[in-house]
């Protein structure tokens, strides 16, 4: 489906039941994922593990085919910042890798990433995951009626130069629904007051890519996995929300609580 081109308000209950059926599919899968992120497994194994889990739990993966996209979830090791590939590369020890998933329920779309970590991590890349992770989380705090996406985009900014990192303003959250990028554009920077106003019934996506050096990229050639120029580690994190009457509502929460590394894999046994 088409992007609209304008921001749709959601007053069906359906709606929101429908978001929430598609987001805890996607974090589901990305639950189900953690205990296979270790050193010795590809990220293409990685991404059929997640498809097959996908579909045989009534969702289909929305990027698989999106625009000539490959394959079924987006993998980004390291210095990729988003749109990775899955490939025949092995996971090492101190790798730092992004899973985004998207499914799709009964046509509604739930769309999700966390980091994962393999073995013992540099100071700089544990810094930078959990800076990442509370950047997110900056940007979410901001959402209730009356506030604007500068505020979110604000929020999002100050944290993360503040700790000497960039974001990423190439790439931003979007809205969704029923279609996978509509509007608005959700920047990972801004001013406070600026800006589209929030309303109850909106749905987007908060997913700030966080760079320990500039915020400068480029996109390889094969038209999708884009990297830091500097070849710095870059980072995301991502929920789908809405915007309620007394402030938001995430989709994609863990529903095993595995939010942020070093996850606890206890609950697999």
């Amino acid at each position: 489906m088409a992007k609209s081109g304008k921001v749709v308000i959601h007053t069906d209950p359906a709606d929101f039941e429908g978001m929430r059926k598609a987001g805890k599919l996607a974090a589901e899968t990305l639950d189900m994922i953690t205990p296979y992120v270790e050193a010795g497994i590809t990220t293409e194994e990685l991404d059929k593990i997640c498809d097959d889990y996908i579909n045989a739990h009534g969702g289909i993966s929305a990027c698989k085919g999106y625009h000539g996209y490959p394959k079924s979830v987006c993998i980004s090791l390291n210095h990729v910042i988003c749109h990775g590939i899955p490939s025949d590369r092995k996971l090492v020890n101190g790798d730092i890798l992004n899973i985004d998933v998207t499914t799709i329920v009964d046509g509604w779309y739930g769309d999700t990433s966390r980091m994962y970590t393999v073995g013992k991590l540099s100071v700089k890349a544990k810094k930078l995951v959990d800076i990442t992770f509370e950047t997110m989380w900056r940007g979410i705090e901001q959402v209730k009626p009356g506030n604007t996406l500068g505020d979110i985009g604000h929020a999002m900014q100050s944290f993360a130069e503040k700790n000497r990192c960039s974001v990423v303003k190439d790439f931003c959250g979007h809205g969704l629904g029923k279609i996978f990028h509509d509007a608005p554009n959700v920047l990972n920077y801004g001013k406070p007051h600026e800006g589209l106003v929030l309303e109850p019934g909106m749905f987007f996506t908060i997913e700030p890519m966080v760079n320990t050096g500039g915020d400068e990229l480029k996109i390889l050639a094969d038209g999708w996995t884009t990297v830091t120029r500097d070849m710095g580690l870059s980072a995301q994190f991502e929920h789908s929300l809405a915007v309620t009457e007394t402030g938001y509502e995430i989709f994609t929460n863990s529903p095993k609580g595995l939010d942020h590394p070093p996850y606890d894999l206890s609950s697999f046994k």
